[in-house]
């Protein structure tokens, strides 16, 4: 913590107050050798440092934009997730702040230890499952009176939803999240001691009209074994480009090869009129506009590649590719 500094005007009367007598340099000498004491709250300890809470806040901020993708395919409506803050409290004042009643999944999160929560406000959860059940995203707060049905329901949604977590956190760790707990009470949730840190990211969420928060609580014993490669330096060293393998290269070879293209040989082409067109009868010509010795343009999607000849294999018409298309004159004509 940096010293005080005093101004110019301040010095000036510490020392007149001290050349008149009003004020003892001894007492001065007394109070800089007192020592100085900080309140520090043993709740409220910070295991986490602000280089590390960043970090966290860059992985959830690619899962929010996860989510929006997945929960705008699942309801077919509007949605907007964002990250609002990322915060480290004791688990006490978490469970203090979110409703008395409301929506709780519980996760593991394997390899790691501990489990981790993802709270949703009825708001936004009633308004999930109105979408899910055909209506228009209204939210109607019956989290007490939750039947079997809307249960299971809103359990399988927030399941696959956590299943992006790992496609977040794969940059750091390979995790296997599974729900276990379903909870509306958070009085009924102990997962840790109440004086255990947690860090608690809040997600904005919007669908249509409905707005609110859905929490994700992440205890320290979960984040332990993973905090050193939560700093900068790690994450500047994981991501630096990599050269394509040769394994991954032919990977990506094979499964363009199997891509299914339209490929078409433009014999020539011709305007005739609407009136032509219904009066055509048998053995009558349609004069094309390229000569018999001109190239034929291989079309690919639509798109002239090459140039090629007509030509015959056993009985079966076929074309013999001469050169690739560099453009020409036909486009211009």
């Amino acid at each position: 913590m940096a010293e005080e500094v005093l101004s110019q005007n301040e010095i000036d009367a510490l020392l007149s107050a001290i050349s008149t007598g009003e004020m003892d340099a001894d007492d001065l000498k007394k109070e800089e050798k007192e020592r100085k004491v900080r309140v520090y709250d043993f709740k409220r300890a910070l295991r986490f440092s602000k280089d590390q809470i960043r970090s966290l806040g860059r992985i959830h901020e690619n899962f929010a934009r996860l989510l929006t993708t997945y929960f705008s395919a699942q309801l077919r409506t509007y949605i907007q997730i964002s990250v609002a803050s990322v915060d480290q409290i004791p688990y006490e004042e978490f469970i203090r702040s979110i409703p008395k009643m409301t929506i709780l999944n519980v996760f593991s999160v394997e390899p790691l230890d501990g489990r981790i929560l993802l709270e949703a406000n009825p708001n936004i959860a009633y308004a999930m499952l109105d979408r899910v059940l055909g209506g228009k995203g209204v939210s109607v707060n019956k989290v007490e009176s939750l039947t079997e049905i809307e249960t299971n329901i809103m359990s399988q949604l927030f399941e696959k939803a956590i299943d992006n977590l790992q496609e977040a956190w794969s940059s750091v760790v390979d995790i296997n999240p599974e729900l276990e707990e379903f909870e509306v009470n958070p009085q009924f949730l102990q997962m840790v001691s109440p004086n255990e840190t947690v860090v608690v990211i809040s997600l904005n969420t919007e669908i249509g009209e409905s707005s609110g928060m859905i929490n994700i609580c992440i205890p320290h014993v979960v984040l332990e074994p993973i905090i050193p490669k939560l700093s900068v330096h790690y994450w500047m060293q994981t991501q630096t480009p990599q050269e394509t393998s040769t394994e991954e290269y032919q990977s990506l070879s094979k499964t363009i090869e199997k891509a299914e293209v339209d490929v078409k040989a433009i014999l020539g082409e011709s305007k005739i009129t609407v009136d032509e067109l219904y009066h055509l009868s048998k053995d009558d010509v349609i004069q094309l506009d390229q000569l018999i010795d001109d190239p034929l343009r291989i079309q690919v999607d639509e798109e002239t590649k090459f140039l090629a000849q007509p030509g015959q294999i056993k009985k079966k018409v076929a074309v013999q590719i001469l050169d690739e298309y560099q453009g020409g004159d036909e486009d211009d004509e």
